[in-house]
């Protein structure tokens, strides 16, 4: 049985060599989550949540799976 919380190993690697599609995937994932970070008194700062996700891409793009 899978965990449907959990990403799909094969997006992760299509989302490291650069996919935009297994990209997105990961971004709608963690949608709620980014939401959740980036509101202050009630209501979304864009600006960090662009900024949260900008991060993601980074972090995704940057990850080695042979450390």
């Amino acid at each position: 049985m899978r965990n449907k919380k959990l990403i799909p190993f094969e997006t992760i690697e299509k989302a490291v060599a650069g996919e935009p599609e297994a990209i997105d995937t990961v971004l709608r994932h963690y949608a709620g989550r980014i939401k959740y970070l980036s509101t202050y008194r009630g209501y979304i700062n864009d600006d960090i949540q662009d900024r949260l996700k900008a991060q993601l891409i980074k972090a995704i793009l940057q990850f080695r799976f042979d450390r």
